[in-house]
Formats: C-alpha cells, sequence, structure tokens
C-alpha cells in the first residue's frame, strides 16, 4: 500500500452518487438554495433510502478488511464545488433561508466552510472489493474521499444534546 508521508490531505477514493449539484449554492451573500424547499425535502428524505458508492483506490482496499461487520459507517469527504472565493464567507442564513438569522459558518452544516472538509454518517449496504454501496449520502458526485470510519454510537455522546431553535425549525421543515 503506497501510503503519504506528507501532511497534506489527499484523497483515498471517489463518491458516485446520483447528486449532480448541490442543493446550496454561495455566493458573495452566502448561500441560497438552488430548489424549491418542497424539491429540497423530498431530495432529504430519498437519501434514507437511495444507494450510492464510495470507491476507494485499489491501493487502499485492504483498509477495508472487516468492515463488513459494521452497520454504519462515517463518511468524510471533501466539498470539491466550493471554490476558494466561497470559503472565505464567515456567516450565513442556515439552508439558505432568510427567515432564519445569519450564524457563524461554524454554527452550520453548510458545504462553505474555510475547509470544505464534509461529514456524514451512511448505511452500509454492501461491500465489494474497494466498493462500498451506502445509503444517506448526501454527497455531490465525484466528491473526494478523504477517510471511513466506523460508526459506534457508544463512542458518541449518550446524554441528552443540545441545538437552537433555528436547527430545531430547520429539522420540524425538512420533516427529518
Amino acid at each position: 500500500m503506497k501510503t503519504n508521508s506528507n501532511p497534506a490531505l489527499y484523497p483515498v477514493g471517489l463518491i458516485n452518487s446520483d447528486i449532480k449539484t448541490p442543493f446550496l449554492k454561495p455566493g458573495k451573500n452566502g448561500i441560497r438554495m438552488e430548489r424549491t424547499l418542497e424539491k429540497v425535502k423530498q431530495e432529504v428524505r430519498d437519501l434514507k433510502t437511495k444507494v450510492s458508492e464510495i470507491v476507494l483506490n485499489p491501493e487502499f482496499s485492504d483498509l477495508l478488511t472487516g468492515i463488513d461487520e459494521y452497520s454504519h459507517l462515517v463518511v468524510l469527504y471533501w466539498g470539491h464545488l466550493v471554490s476558494g472565493e466561497n470559503r472565505t464567507i464567515t456567516r450565513v442564513h442556515p439552508m439558505g433561508r432568510k427567515e432564519i438569522p445569519k450564524v457563524g459558518i461554524f454554527c452550520t452544516a453548510s458545504p462553505v466552510r474555510p475547509n470544505p472538509i464534509l461529514i456524514t454518517i451512511v448505511r452500509l449496504v454492501k461491500h465489494e472489493g474497494n466498493t462500498l454501496k451506502v445509503t444517506g449520502l448526501d454527497a455531490v458526485d465525484q466528491s473526494p474521499v478523504l477517510d471511513i470510519k466506523p460508526y459506534v454510537k457508544e463512542f458518541n455522546p449518550n446524554e441528552k444534546t443540545r441545538i437552537p431553535k433555528l436547527m430545531a425549525q430547520i429539522i420540524k421543515t425538512m420533516n427529518v
């Protein structure tokens, strides 16, 4: 297996997804929804059953040994469609919704961030060679994969979590 001793990030694979364009579009004034709220809600609901592929570079196939024992995975990937100029945006209306007050980027799951390292938890459907078939992946097609980790709920907070009203409003609106 080839390893990289350089501390810089490099992709270990690519995502094959039906998502060709993100539903959030960055601009000078923040982000905006590219589709209607109803369309975005449907896309988010469809993610639960839509199968996507994570294809690792062949030299990393051995890193998947034993992955079949897990039901869920944490996928870190690069928001490759976010340009450098859009990485300077500091505050946005969450989900591009003007009725929600602007907050700092680190208070959102927006792909527009200083380093567009994105993360999602997916359900593992099948493992074949260097390919993982998963559901729940919200990544745009051809997003570079940075890392994959098993999701172990016992290693994550079990106590009650707190979220702001604006996030609760988004969750309620999205029906997730």
